[in-house]
């Protein structure tokens, strides 16, 4: 039987967890994940889970911020004066907004406080910082 390697289309069923056992993704119930192995779509310990794995098998394996989503940094956090924000909507603390970058690029930001004459927004990953576990299962390789 073959096993996954670089290149390879895949699908795969998971369920993703925190240390304290939160749920935080899972495609069960759903369509496996597809994605090519090596194209850089998933985090790098997921897709390093999957290579060497044949169709039918299943195994949990945890990973490391550095594989997953880096670690939390203070540098991403800012404290902007109300005054110089125009969101359009009155801001709520755990609010999603994306600020467009000089390049025209999007940056994905949370709200994470705010006072009567500022607001702090947080550009780290949601899962920046912790150790994921993953329940894998190779559902098909293509």
């Amino acid at each position: 039987m073959a096993a996954a390697k670089t290149g390879d289309s895949v699908k795969v069923h998971y369920t993703g967890t925190l240390d304290d056992g939160t749920v935080f993704d899972s495609s069960v119930g759903n369509e496996p994940l597809e994605f090519t192995l090596g194209s850089g779509q998933v985090i790098e310990g997921f897709e390093g889970a999957i290579l060497g794995m044949q169709v039918g098998e299943s195994k949990v394996v945890e990973i490391p911020p550095d594989q997953a989503y880096g670690e939390r940094s203070d540098a991403l956090v800012q404290v902007v004066a109300r005054d110089q924000v125009n969101l359009g909507v009155e801001p709520e603390t755990g609010m999603e907004v994306e600020m467009q970058t000089d390049d025209g690029s999007s940056i994905p930001l949370l709200i994470t406080a705010i006072s009567d004459t500022t607001i702090t927004f947080d550009a780290n990953h949601p899962l920046a910082g912790e150790q994921l576990k993953f329940e894998l299962t190779l559902v098909e390789i293509s």
